[in-house]
C-alpha cells in the first residue's frame, strides 16, 4: 500500500506526515466509515506525548468535522486504552496518534474498529483508494451537519477502572509488604496512567522517565533502553523492573538482579499459570517464527500447544480470533490477552506478571527458570535490492542452510528472512554456544551477500 504500513502510516512529522496528508487522511476515513453506518460516525482520538502530537490531533479533527463525523479527544493515552474505549463506547472507530518505539520526530496514524482491532487491510485500501481519487476535495459536509468535537480527557478514569474491576479484589488479597516494583514509562503514552493504576492497586513502586517534555520519548528509556532501568531495580532492591514502550502497547522486565525478561518468558510464566488454572484455552500459545526456540521447547514439555504464525502482532491475533486461543504474543514484549482486550497492552501484562509472582510467591528470576532461552544472533546481509528474495532459489545458500540445521538436530535453528523495508536478507541463528552460532552467522551472512549483490 502507498501510505499503509503493517502498523498504520508512519512517517517524520510536519515534513512528511504533513497536515495536510493528516487532514485528508482524516476526511477519507470518515467517508469509508460512514459508509458503513447509518448515522454520523463518532470517532475517538487519543495520542502519546510526541511534541507533534497535538498538530496532528488538530489536522485529524478538521478532516473529521469536515465530513461530518463526531470527535471526543481523549488526549494522552496508551494505544489499548483507545482500543478498550472504542469498543466499550460503542464508536464507530477510533485514531490512535504514535510512532510507538521510534524516536521523536516521527508520529504516525492508526485506525482501530468498533471492536477494538486494527481496521482490516480492505479498509486501509479503500481509504487509499479515496485519497488518491481526486474527490476528496467534494468531500465536504452541508454546513447544518459540520462534525462537533469535544474533549474527553476524563475517559482515562474509564481505562483504569478496568484494571480496577478486573484486579483490585486479588491485590487486596496478596501480601505486597515487601514488594517493590520500577516502573519505567519512556516518558510515553503511560505516563499519565501508569502511576494511577499502581497507586489504585497498592502496588509499592518507583517511576522514571516519566516527565515527558515532547522530545524525550524512548529516549534512552523504555523497552527499547533497558540500562537504566535495570540499574534502578538493583539499586533500590526492588522486586521487579517494568519498561513500556512509546505508545503502551508493549512491555519487557527485569528480575530482582537486572536480568532481562523478554516477551518469550513473560509468555512461558503466564501461559504455565494459565494452564495450571484451566485458563489456558484449547491448552494453545499462539506466537511468532522469531520467537526463542527455547519456548517451542517449554511448550512441549509443558503439553502446550505452540502455533506459529509470521512477524506481527495483527497475525497473532487473527491466529487466536480465528481459532479461539486466548494468548499470544511477541518476544517484543508485544502480548495479547484476548479475555480483557484484543490488542497489546503493557500495562495488563505487568499486571498479569505481578499477579503470578505474588500468587506463586516466587522471584522474577524463580519463575524465568521455567524456561532454556537459547542465545540468538541476528546479522544482516547487504544484497542488491532486486535479488533480496533469490536466497530461497539459490543451490548453494539453500545447501549451507540445510547442513547447518542437521548439525544442530533439534538443538539449534536458522531463520533467514528478507526486511520488507532495506536491500538486506536477515540471518538469525539460534544455538546453546555464542561464539559458534556468532561465527556461523557471519558465514551464511558472507555466503548471501557473495551470492547475491
Amino acid at each position: 500500500m502507498k501510505y499503509f504500513g503493517t502498523d498504520g502510516i508512519r512517517r517524520i512529522a510536519n515534513t512528511e506526515l504533513t497536515p495536510e496528508l493528516v487532514y485528508k487522511v482524516a476526511k477519507a476515513g470518515a467517508y469509508v466509515l460512514s459508509k458503513h453506518t447509518d448515522h454520523a460516525p463518532t470517532i475517538l482520538i487519543g495520542r502519546d506525548t510526541r511534541i507533534s502530537g497535538t498538530l496532528i490531533e488538530s489536522a485529524m479533527t478538521a478532516g473529521f468535522l469536515s465530513y461530518g463525523a463526531n470527535v471526543k479527544l481523549v488526549g494522552v493515552i496508551p494505544t489499548p486504552g483507545i482500543a478498550y474505549l472504542t469498543k466499550k463506547l460503542k464508536a464507530e472507530a477510533s485514531v490512535v496518534i504514535s510512532a510507538s518505539h521510534n524516536k521523536y520526530d516521527f508520529n504516525g496514524i492508526k485506525y482501530f474498529s468498533n471492536q477494538g482491532t486494527k481496521i482490516p487491510d480492505s479498509l486501509e485500501e479503500e481509504i487509499e483508494e479515496v485519497l488518491d481519487s481526486g474527490k476528496i476535495d467534494e468531500l465536504t459536509a452541508p454546513s447544518n451537519k459540520i462534525g462537533i468535537s469535544e474533549n474527553r480527557e476524563d475517559l482515562l478514569d474509564e481505562y483504569l477502572y478496568f484494571f480496577r474491576k478486573n484486579f483490585e479484589d486479588d491485590f487486596e488479597e496478596y501480601d505486597k509488604s515487601d514488594f517493590s516494583v520500577v516502573i519505567d514509562t519512556a516518558n510515553g503514552a503511560t505516563s499519565v496512567i501508569a502511576e494511577k493504576v499502581f497507586t489504585a492497586l497498592g502496588i509499592n513502586h518507583y517511576i522514571i522517565n516519566n516527565t515527558p517534555n515532547g522530545i524525550n520519548i524512548n529516549d534512552n528509556c523504555g523497552s527499547t533502553h533497558l540500562e537504566m532501568l535495570k540499574k534502578s531495580v538493583v539499586a533500590n532492591n526492588c522486586s521487579l523492573g517494568i519498561a513500556y514502550d512509546g505508545d503502551g502497547d508493549r512491555c519487557l522486565a527485569v528480575d530482582e538482579n537486572g536480568n532481562e525478561i523478554d516477551g518469550d518468558i513473560i509468555l512461558a510464566i503466564i501461559s504455565n499459570y494459565l494452564k495450571n488454572k484451566n485458563k489456558l484455552n484449547k491448552d494453545t500459545l499462539v506466537a511468532t517464527v522469531m520467537s526463542n526456540l527455547g519456548l517451542k521447547k517449554y511448550c512441549k514439555n509443558n503439553n502446550i500447544t505452540f502455533e506459529e504464525t509470521t512477524v506481527g502482532d495483527r497475525y497473532v491475533l487473527e491466529k487466536m480470533l480465528d481459532k479461539g486461543y486466548n494468548l499470544g504474543g511477541e518476544q517484543s514484549g508485544h502480548i495479547i490477552f484476548l479475555d480483557y482486550n484484543p490488542t497489546g497492552d503493557g500495562i495488563l501484562t505487568s499486571i498479569m506478571l505481578l499477579k503470578v509472582m505474588l500468587e506463586s510467591k516466587k522471584s522474577a528470576g524463580e519463575l524465568s527458570k521455567i524456561i532454556n532461552v537459547y542465545p540468538q544472533v541476528l546479522i544482516n546481509a547487504e544484497v542488491d535490492s532486486d535479488k533480496k528474495y533469490d536466497y530461497k532459489k539459490d543451490k548453494e545458500i539453500k545447501k549451507a542452510i540445510e547442513e547447518l540445521e542437521k548439525e544442530f538436530e533439534g538443538n539449534g535453528r536458522v531463520l533467514i528472512r528478507t526486511s520488507g523495508t532495506e536491500p538486506l536478507v536477515r540471518v538469525m541463528i539460534e544455538g546453546e554456544d555464542t561464539a559458534y552460532i556468532t561465527k556461523r552467522a557471519e558465514e551464511l551472512a558472507n555466503l548471501i551477500k557473495e551470492k547475491l549483490k
